[in-house]
């Protein structure tokens, strides 16, 4: 087995991964991309050729190659089911891909690099107006997953049941961007509360930005 993670250190999908992989006790090397270096390397033509869309993060896996965060933790949990990130039965199974759909696809690709490089450089919006939009659209999604944990939780620690699924993985990176937004999170006390118990965990911890080798020297 040889698993190959193209990676940033901030970005929030790669972080879905490396929690991920971290959880099902997975090696891999990892290959960091950085995204605003030399006009981004996930633009240079090497990286194209590996994932044409130019982001990341993308796993090679024995010469296979796949994008997308969500395909790429569903993939390894096909390859490696312990422990599983996906409950048992059907409706459980598609509650728990809502909340993860509802941050990978709602919430996060309205305030990630690209958006906010087009606001700014294209659009021409100043600072302050990047940074409203990324609140409100933040603040609009996290309104919805505080009802839905607040219906799935069995308790207060977890977005569903009372183990870590993949909702969980896709929860703690979109607090990351919530916190450098300069959001509180006591607007969702019931988020607050299971990312704080997840943050506890060694497998969030060690995917944690700030521990990855291309992370700057203090970085936060």
């Amino acid at each position: 087995m040889a698993l190959r993670l193209h990676t940033y250190w901030r970005s929030s999908a790669a972080f879905r991964v490396r929690i991920v992989l971290a959880l099902k006790g997975l090696g891999y090397e990892s290959v960091p991309r950085h995204l605003l270096r030399d006009g981004g390397e996930q633009r240079q033509a090497d990286y194209l050729a590996l994932n044409p869309q130019g982001l990341v993060p993308a796993l090679e896996h024995d010469g296979f190659v796949v994008g997308q965060s969500l395909a790429i933790c569903e993939y390894l949990e096909e390859c490696f089911p312990e422990p599983p990130l996906l409950p048992a039965l059907p409706r459980d199974r598609a509650a728990v891909r809502a909340m993860s759909l509802a941050v990978a696809c709602d919430v996060h690709p309205l305030n990630n690099l690209r958006v906010q490089q087009y606001l700014r450089d294209e659009l021409g919006q100043e600072e302050e107006a990047v940074t409203r939009w990324v609140r409100h659209w933040i603040a609009t999604g996290f309104g919805a997953l505080e009802t839905l944990v607040g219906r799935h939780s069995g308790d207060g620690r977890h977005c569903f049941g009372g183990s870590v699924t993949l909702a969980d993985a896709c929860l703690v990176p979109q607090v990351y961007n919530a916190r450098r937004a300069g959001l509180d999170l006591a607007s969702w006390p019931r988020l607050a509360a299971v990312t704080s118990h997840l943050e506890s965990l060694p497998a969030f911890e060690a995917a944690r930005p700030e521990a990855q080798p291309d992370a700057p020297p203090g970085a936060g």
